[in-house]
């Protein structure tokens, strides 16, 4: 059987433009396609264009669940070359710091929350993942 490729990870959010605004702004993400109203779904691809994410609204569903999960439950992970700086823009952004996690390896993983809450994680890896 051969392997499936990863689309995309849907987050619904009570405002999708806000949020796909702050991303392409703060994250360095990019509109592949979006729709109108009701439900402003924004395809969001990472820098390296391997990754994307979907935000969107859909009232069937909260939007503000995200506050209430811990960040080892869900986060959205970046890899940053310098997660210190980028901390520091993005809680300026208007981010909130959760915490630095310094590895023995090397490795420097930092746990934040956008704006809206949904938590996201800059990490430096002493070894690459992919």
């Amino acid at each position: 059987m051969a392997g499936l490729a990863f689309e995309h990870l849907a987050v619904n959010v009570g405002d999708p433009v806000a949020v796909a605004e702050w991303y392409v702004t703060h994250l360095g993400m990019t509109v592949v396609r979006r729709g109108d109203a009701p439900a402003h779904m924004h395809f969001l691809a990472d820098a390296s264009r391997r990754a994307m994410i979907e935000i969107y609204n859909n009232p069937v569903a909260r939007a503000d669940l995200y506050r209430d999960l811990h960040p080892v439950q869900l986060h959205v992970a970046f890899t940053s070359a310098d997660p210190d700086a980028d901390t520091e823009r993005l809680v300026a952004a208007g981010a909130v710091l959760v915490e630095h996690q310094r590895h023995p390896d090397g490795s420097h993983l930092v746990m934040l929350r956008d704006p809206w809450g949904l938590p996201i994680q800059l990490a430096r890896r002493a070894v690459p993942m992919m």
